[in-house]
């Protein structure tokens, strides 16, 4: 083999790319129409919840270093990868489920959309093209379903620790459904839609259904911590009269 030749062949090892498994949805996976869209979907979200933030801020301004302590929370929790080979992605815990019923929905949002863009920004997590799909699925779909799941289940008086992992098990389950109807609505071409939307979600289960339970267990440990060193921190979300209810 020529010195040039073996050049080349080394040139091609180092420069061929590698499998990449990036969380969140990558960069340059959405068409630009669909990334647009799920901008638009998300900007009314994002701006609602920082005006509860001023808010709630105007009323007691240790709120600020609540949501600041769960926006950490959100973005160290959903800095989990786990590869899901099959669909070139990675799985990950999501964290959204304990935010929303710890601060509410509203403040999740913001906090999410904050932990996304430093993702993508410094850990190439995600992107900024594909940054308002994320915060819809992740932020918008998995705080309001754990909040929804978390206040109707303390509303039929089951016990805010079970409600709380119900929360982070639904919340995460909740996300990965819409993060596969969003690529599979926008990749599917002139194939089936719910095809593409079923081979995606079914790629996702053997990592995001433990993962998910592992939220759940995750959520319920931190919210029964939090209600017996610090009940005062839940009161925003008036979560301890929902508490009096389930424990009635």
């Amino acid at each position: 083999m020529s010195k040039k030749h073996a050049l080349v062949m080394i040139a091609g090892l180092v420069l061929l790319p590698a499998p990449a498994f990036a969380m969140h949805i990558s960069e340059g996976i959405l068409p630009a129409p669909w990334a647009g869209l799920w901008f638009a979907v998300s900007i009314p979200f994002v701006f609602w919840g920082l005006r509860q933030v001023k808010a709630r801020a105007l009323l007691d301004a240790k709120s600020k270093a609540l949501v600041a302590l769960v926006g950490s929370a959100v973005f160290i929790i959903s800095c989990m990868p786990v590869p899901v080979p099959t669909a070139g992605t990675c799985s990950h815990p999501c964290g959204t489920g304990l935010a929303a019923i710890l601060i509410g929905p509203g403040p999740t949002f913001v906090v999410t959309s904050v932990a996304l863009l430093l993702q993508a920004l410094f850990l190439a997590h995600g992107g900024l093209t594909t940054l308002g799909a994320d915060i819809v699925s992740m932020g918008v779909v998995g705080g309001l379903a754990g909040y929804g799941v978390f206040r109707v289940l303390c509303g039929v008086k089951v016990s805010p620790v079970l409600a709380a992992f119900a929360a982070g098990v639904l919340s995460d389950w909740a996300t990965y459904a819409t993060t596969s109807f969003q690529l599979a609505s926008a990749l599917h071409g002139s194939g089936s839609l719910w095809a593409m939307f079923v081979a995606i979600l079914v790629a996702f289960i053997p990592t995001q259904l433990p993962l998910g339970i592992f939220e759940g267990f995750l959520a319920a440990g931190a919210y029964r911590f939090i209600r017996s060193r610090r009940p005062e921190l839940l009161e925003p979300l008036a979560v301890r009269v929902h508490e009096q209810g389930a424990e009635a």
